[in-house]
């Protein structure tokens, strides 16, 4: 992958978004950017409207009011071009068991308009990147959690998109596979100039981040660096700083 955009420009922007479902206000005026390079760190408890703004960050609803833009593409008005710069990993499991690790990613190419002969060569090396040669021929089903994971990140990264979306994308992991996946996306957006927004519930994937933002009740409470919230909060940890921005009880865990 090559950058095709600044270092430093934003890859996302939302401004002024909101959504209501019924008297529930999921967001309330929510601003934020994701920059070229950058990794930022999404937490919230739940209810924060976390899981709205992915929805609307992936099209799959509109905002009642303000917009959202991928490298300058309105989601509401060009979704097209704005989906087609976009990777995403899911929080849930998102890979058809049954197909090879081979066939789903062809298949996603396909999806994204790739010719064959240049998905081709990008399948075989984000695969030997990652790891996976050996089990390109293989049903997910018969891969480990985190080696079905390690598959949706190289399909998600297999168009080349200037923004990845990460969901909660190391939930059930083992201690060694979370690290793992954690390394791989930062060595992306370090080489690739990838903007990263990364929703977690874990705390030192969040210090990992250029930026933590901290949504609570659908606003944006907190938009900076760890050690500036810290700071702020006059908290030794980021977890305790978290706590005390969202009232949130000490014995309570940090959850996006």
């Amino acid at each position: 992958m090559r950058s095709d955009v600044d270092a430093g420009a934003p890859v996302l922007a939302c401004r002024e978004v909101s959504k209501r479902y019924g008297r529930t206000q999921a967001l309330d005026a929510v601003s934020l950017q994701v920059r070229a390079g950058e990794m930022v760190a999404l937490l919230g408890p739940n209810g924060a409207g976390k899981t709205t703004l992915f929805q609307l960050l992936t099209g799959l609803f509109v905002a009642d009011s303000g917009s959202v833009e991928v490298l300058g593409a309105d989601m509401r008005r060009d979704p097209v071009r704005a989906l087609a710069r976009l990777g995403v990993v899911f929080q849930q499991p998102a890979l058809d068991l049954n197909l090879s690790v081979g066939a789903s990613l062809r298949f996603h190419a396909d999806l994204h308009g790739l010719p064959r002969a240049q998905s081709r060569p990008r399948i075989e090396a984000l695969l030997e990147r990652f790891g996976l040669t050996p089990v390109a021929a293989k049903p997910a089903r018969e891969l480990s959690g985190g080696n079905r994971r390690k598959v949706e990140l190289v399909r998600a990264l297999l168009h080349e998109p200037r923004l990845l979306l990460m969901d909660e994308a190391t939930v059930g992991l083992d201690p060694a596979s979370r690290a793992q996946l954690v390394e791989e996306v930062l060595q992306a957006r370090a080489e690739h100039g990838l903007g990263v927004l990364w929703a977690t519930h874990l705390v030192d994937e969040a210090e990992r981040a250029q930026r933590v933002i901290v949504l609570h009740k659908g606003k944006v409470r907190f938009d900076g660096a760890a050690a500036a919230l810290c700071e702020s909060q006059a908290a030794p940890t980021l977890q305790s700083a978290f706590l005390q921005l969202t009232g949130g009880e000490k014995n309570e865990k940090v959850v996006a």
